[in-house]
């Protein structure tokens, strides 16, 4: 019983928050559009369900992201990698790297938009960027603080360049580039609504809640807001679980 009581204390905010949104939504007209109530919002729900729009636009951005991610994450490793281990690729790139991830991402969609239009390909190279900066930087530090007796262990066992790479640097790097997927994760999620809210063209989360808000219907709104909050969350949790589990032989040794 105290073991439930103390795993429900983190529903109580949200059952506060939910109930003073109620009692706003019912201080009048004006209320009642900002804090729209909540049989409005389950009525907006199920017509959305319904007709099927909230399906279609949760797997159009799911699938946005994941594409973006993947390839920003493997662009990150690559540079990243190669920075941490050549310093002729860091005296290239690097410079160029630090000051283009100064840039908020968001910042660049204008410039995109003008180059690529604002199609699909414009918004997965949003999603891409927006990996790629975490990725790199992470992976960057994982091959650049490898303890020097793994690398000892490979001098010793005379290893290649391959072998090195292979079965001492990558390996010790692996909790970096675990958490550096982490957190490109959330930044892709992230700039995949908002390139949806620029560039208001295709499905998507995104366009749902720039279409609802130009229709007025803010109930459709908080739906999308909570339904990409809902999703972040969930894609966190799951990859954090996943990467505990691969990684687990770290507490062997």
């Amino acid at each position: 019983m105290i073991h439930l009581l103390r795993r429900g204390r983190g529903l109580l905010l949200p059952v506060v928050l939910i109930g003073l949104w109620e009692l706003a939504s019912r201080q009048g007209a004006a209320q009642a559009y900002a804090f729209v109530p909540l049989e409005t919002i389950g009525q907006g729900l199920v017509d959305l369900v319904d007709s099927g729009a909230l399906l279609i636009s949760t797997l159009a951005s799911l699938q946005r992201t994941c594409i973006g991610l993947l390839l920003g994450v493997a662009l990150g490793i690559v540079v990243g990698a190669g920075m941490a281990l050549s310093p002729l690729v860091e005296r290239v790139f690097g410079p160029l790297y630090h000051i283009m991830r100064q840039v908020p991402i968001l910042g660049l969609i204008p410039l995109i938009a003008l180059w690529f239009g604002s199609g699909e390909g414009a918004k997965v190279l949003i999603v891409s960027l927006a990996a790629f900066y975490p990725m790199t930087l992470n992976t960057y530090e994982g091959f650049s603080h490898i303890e020097p007796r793994y690398r000892e262990v490979g001098r010793i066992f005379e290893f290649g360049p391959w072998q090195q790479l292979t079965l001492v640097l990558l390996p010790s790097a692996l909790p970096s580039l675990a958490n550096g997927v982490l957190h490109a994760l959330a930044f892709a999620w992230v700039s995949s609504v908002g390139a949806e809210l620029f560039l208001s063209t295709g499905d998507g989360l995104g366009n749902l809640m720039m279409n609802a808000e130009a229709g007025s219907r803010m109930e459709v709104v908080v739906i999308g807001v909570l339904c990409i909050g809902l999703l972040g969350y969930a894609m966190n949790q799951l990859f954090s679980r996943l990467s505990r589990h691969l990684l687990r032989w770290r507490d062997l040794r």
